[in-house]
């Protein structure tokens, strides 16, 4: 027998024990969503439940099914302020945090202001942008961008400062300048801790959007809210609530699979 028709039977087998270790761990939360859909679903039926108050699972996915290309539409919108935003809020962090590591002065003067934005509740901060940005897209790319700013910020300039001072002498005895030592040593430190706060900026970039159309926008999930809010029409609050969770999901494995490209010597993941 020839080492390739060896080799199909080897390759297929191993294929096929990824894949069931993959539903091993994707297993037990499907089965649990699964169990409370059951569960919800009959109660609602059993105890009579009026729509307006808890909508059955299936009457929401009627609903998103009907109004699936509206939901699609808000969806969009809502989706690209908060990915605008989470990129511009972990550059603009990311850049800080350069500047904080060569620069004490800097930092002493610009943190009391980092912790100043953190500490504004967005709610309170969403209608002012809403005035002076209008009611389109900058208003809410802006608030996504504010959320994101401080944990990226923070985590950044502790990775940065985070480096093994063997690898700092060994860049110093073989000359290298700072800009090598930045490439090649604090760098590599720093991406794991960059990517961890990017991991939970990743879905507060989508709840800022939203709060941002909670204020004044013309299309978004926000706006679905609001309306259905007023309309007290539980099956369309359901359907953009479960819209946004879905893709604020998607998201959230995108800066995983990210960090799984960028990350990819052994020692980097945090979470190893």
């Amino acid at each position: 027998m020839s080492s390739d028709a060896m080799a199909a039977p080897a390759a297929s087998s191993g294929r096929g024990s990824a894949a069931l270790a993959k539903l091993r761990e994707l297993g037990p939360s499907i089965g649990l969503f699964l169990l409370v859909g059951v569960i919800w679903e009959a109660s609602v039926k059993l105890f009579a439940v009026p729509a307006y108050l808890l909508p059955a699972p299936s009457v929401i996915g009627t609903r998103m099914w009907a109004t699936r290309v509206m939901l699609w539409e808000n969806l969009a919108s809502t989706m690209t302020a908060a990915v605008l935003g989470f990129i511009l809020g972990t550059a603009i962090a990311v850049g800080l945090a350069i500047v904080f590591l060569y620069s004490r002065t800097a930092e002493r003067a610009l943190f009391p202001w980092a912790i100043t934005i953190k500490t504004i509740p967005i709610l309170a901060i969403a209608p002012l942008l809403t005035i002076w940005l209008g009611f389109g897209l900058a208003p809410k790319v802006a608030i996504a961008a504010l959320i994101c700013f401080f944990p990226t910020l923070v985590n950044t300039v502790k990775g940065l400062r985070t480096v093994d001072r063997n690898a700092l002498e060994f860049m110093a005895v073989i000359g290298a300048s700072k800009g090598q030592t930045f490439r090649h040593a604090r760098l590599f430190a720093a991406l794991p801790y960059t990517f961890a706060a990017a991991k939970i900026s990743s879905s507060a970039a989508v709840i800022g959007a939203i709060v941002a159309e909670f204020t004044g926008a013309n299309l978004g999930i926000g706006t679905l809210i609001v309306t259905a809010g007023y309309q007290m029409d539980s099956a369309m609050l359901f359907a953009a609530i479960i819209t946004s969770s879905l893709a604020t999901i998607v998201l959230f494995y995108a800066v995983i699979l990210l960090e799984k490209l960028c990350l990819y010597w052994p020692e980097a993941r945090m979470d190893a």
